[in-house]
Formats: structure tokens, C-alpha cells, sequence
């Protein structure tokens, strides 16, 4: 069974999540940690938990969403695992960065790409990827369909979706995203979002304003 750890990090309160099993083997999805304090409150979890990280993944590569990949790819000696298309936006990052006052370190580039239907695996478990583009075009998902869960970046929130007034972000795209790949899964689905609070396929298919049908 995979055990779901969030955490929620840096000025754009970004969820980071580290998804580990019994075996104790960890991936690291989205590091957003920025601060020193962030940096420590992650590693000290990992060092408590006895986990062992054995994949860097991010959803996508918007600046709040990668800021601790240069921390993680080092101290954990990982290599970076991403959607080719969203490459662009990981390597503009510092510009980004100086819009809104920060300077992140620069990430490493990715070493492994994901494209849809791979198998993200670690321990006894395992993540199928879902291509899910719209809020940028590398978005991915990442769901369990044993455990009955999904995380999703910035492509579903509670009640919302994301946002596409960003570069390569587009509107049409992102709702066939979430209407293709994610609605199709089972309602009783838990959704981890990028930012705020979980939800259910089940709960966004009835009320979420942006996607319940006339």
C-alpha cells in the first residue's frame, strides 16, 4: 500500500508529495521547498521515516513546482523524471523566478522523459502516467489505480481547475484533459492536487463550476 505524504511549501504554497510503501523505497513528486527550513523539514521526514528516494518526478515545470529539484537530484543523488514538451519551461525558470522575486536554484535537466501509459515504479508499487497537457503543455498525472488515487499537478482542484492564462497553457486542451483522463477513472478516486486541499472524481464531476454539464 502506498502511504501519501504532503507537503505544503514556498510563497505559492505548492504541494509537494513524497509517496512511499512498505519496502521504504520513496518517490519525491513536485519538490517545492525553497527555504532552508523547507529543505530541512523534508529531509528531516525522509531521515525519520527511514525512506530511501529513488525517483525525482515533477508534474510539470512551473517555477513553484520545481523549486527544490536541485536540493533533491543532490542530496538524494536522483535523476530528474519529466514530459519532454514541459522543457522549455524548466530551463526559463530563474526568468520566472525574477518576476516574483526569487531566485531558485537551477534544476537539473531530465534524465529519463515520461510519456503517456509508462509505469512510474518503486518498492512493491507502481504509478501509471497519464498525459494530461492544458495548464502547460507537459503536464502529467500520476495515478494508482489499487490504491484508488491520483496526483495531478495544477491540471484539477477542488472545485477549480488550472490555469491557462500562462505560457502554453490552453483552455479547450486542459478540459479535454481532465474529461478524457481523469473523469474517466472510478468517483471513489482521491485527487492531489498541486495546490489546496484533495478531492474525488466523484465530488468534480458533480459540482465543480468550470466542468459540471448543462
Amino acid at each position: 500500500m502506498i502511504t501519501i505524504r504532503s507537503f505544503t511549501f514556498n510563497p505559492f504554497e505548492e504541494n509537494m508529495y513524497v509517496l512511499y510503501d512498505e519496502t521504504k523505497e520513496a518517490v519525491i513528486i513536485d519538490p517545492g521547498c525553497y527555504s532552508e527550513n523547507e529543505k530541512s523539514e523534508l529531509a528531516e521526514f525522509i531521515l525519520k521515516e527511514n525512506l530511501i528516494p529513488v525517483k525525482l518526478i515533477n508534474t510539470h515545470a512551473h517555477l513553484d513546482h520545481m523549486l527544490g529539484n536541485n536540493f533533491v537530484a543532490s542530496k538524494y543523488k536522483l535523476k530528474l523524471h519529466m514530459h519532454k514538451d514541459d522543457l522549455d519551461l524548466l530551463r526559463s525558470a530563474p526568468v520566472y523566478g525574477q518576476m516574483w522575486g526569487i531566485k531558485p536554484e537551477p534544476s537539473p535537466d531530465p534524465e529519463f522523459f515520461l510519456q503517456e501509459g509508462d509505469l512510474v515504479n518503486f518498492g512493491n508499487s507502481s504509478l501509471l502516467v497519464l498525459f494530461t497537457p492544458g495548464h502547460c503543455p507537459g503536464s502529467l498525472s500520476f495515478y494508482s489505480a489499487k490504491d484508488q488515487f491520483a496526483i495531478v499537478g495544477d491540471v484539477l482542484f477542488y472545485g477549480s481547475i488550472g490555469r491557462t492564462d500562462l505560457p502554453g497553457g490552453n483552455l479547450e486542451i486542459l478540459l479535454k484533459s481532465i474529461r478524457e483522463k481523469l473523469f474517466v477513472l472510478p468517483d471513489q478516486t482521491i485527487i492531489y492536487p498541486g495546490h489546496g486541499p484533495h478531492t474525488t472524481i466523484g465530488f468534480e464531476k458533480k459540482h465543480n463550476p468550470f466542468l459540471v454539464q448543462d
